[in-house]
């Protein structure tokens, strides 16, 4: 398998041409009809919607798409994979896990996914063996293997296929195949699991996960659709991207109001903006502004 970026198929702009991803294309069909009878883990993002779609439509009724539901899925993200499952027609099931019980995922130590992954995948194996699926698939793409996921190794494991990788498809490859497919999700932002927000070491309750969900819950309500809360304790800091930093600061009352009534006393933005996978200490007081004692004088000057 060549290394993403390797390849001459995707056009300067980043956006793959026609012609290369139409090959893709016929390339990801067919290794998905080869897999006979397939459960598909959905997280309900881009990646794993695209490969549920295809096995849906290659394989009909020899396709599942499963969800794991614990309470580090965002109940905003359960429903949204019901919907988009049925909508196109897939076969679609939620199985609940129990990763919070193993004391490993819950101490939120750096390989936390391992265990997440192990708990998901061997539920899946189980389910695949009794009910006759010959593979699981996962959305792991071409991009996806230059990072250190240790979720992967858990698929490894157990045998899980990549047909994205696979495939060869890149982050941009699998948004324009999406759009192409009229998937609505095609220009969906990344989603992580709500345990993502908690700093390496800080122990993974059940409510602490509900209150990150309700915090966050109020940013997307406000209109703010890529969006991160991070916990620091009593401290809620926000990350928008860098150009809704002063759309933050204009609906500031509400939203801090609507996250101090999730139970932190203390609502931070961060001015660095968004950041995939940002689960450092708290930033230095000049990095962030602290929206909880800011008066209107000073959010007209910030």
């Amino acid at each position: 398998m060549r290394v993403p970026g390797n390849t001459p198929l995707v056009k300067p702009s980043g956006r793959p041409s026609y012609d290369a991803l139409a090959l893709k294309e016929r390339r990801l069909r067919a290794i998905v009809r080869g897999y006979g009878r397939c459960i598909v883990a959905f997280s309900g993002g881009v990646d794993s919607a695209l490969v549920l779609a295809v096995a849906a439509a290659e394989l009909r009724h020899r396709a599942l798409g499963v969800t794991g539901e614990s309470p580090s899925l965002p109940r905003r993200e359960r429903d949204a994979a019901r919907d988009f499952a049925r909508r196109i027609g897939a076969r679609h099931e939620f199985f609940g896990t129990n990763e919070l019980a193993d004391e490993r995922y819950a101490a939120n130590p750096a390989d936390r996914c391992y265990f997440c992954k192990s708990e998901l995948y061997g539920r899946l194996l189980e389910a695949a063996r009794e009910r006759g699926f010959t593979t699981i698939a996962d959305g792991l793409n071409a991009d996806d293997l230059a990072e250190i996921r240790p979720g992967r190794r858990a698929a490894a494991e157990r045998g899980v296929r990549s047909p994205l990788a696979e495939a060869e498809f890149s982050k941009a490859d699998v948004r324009a195949l999406a759009q192409r497919l009229k998937l609505e999700v095609w220009d969906k932002p990344a989603a992580a699991c709500l345990s993502s927000r908690f700093p390496t070491g800080t122990a993974i309750t059940r409510e602490l996960l509900e209150r990150v969900e309700r915090a966050e819950d109020v940013l997307i309500a406000a209109g703010f659709r890529d969006c991160r809360v991070r916990h620091h304790d009593d401290v809620a800091r926000i990350e928008v991207p860098s150009e809704r930093l002063e759309a933050v600061l204009a609906a500031r009352e509400p939203i801090v109001a609507g996250i101090r009534a999730a139970g932190y006393r203390h609502v931070a933005l961060d001015l660095a903006g968004y950041e995939r996978g940002s689960v450092a200490a708290l930033p230095t007081a000049s990095n962030v502004i602290d929206l909880t004692s800011l008066t209107v004088e000073e959010t007209s000057r910030a």
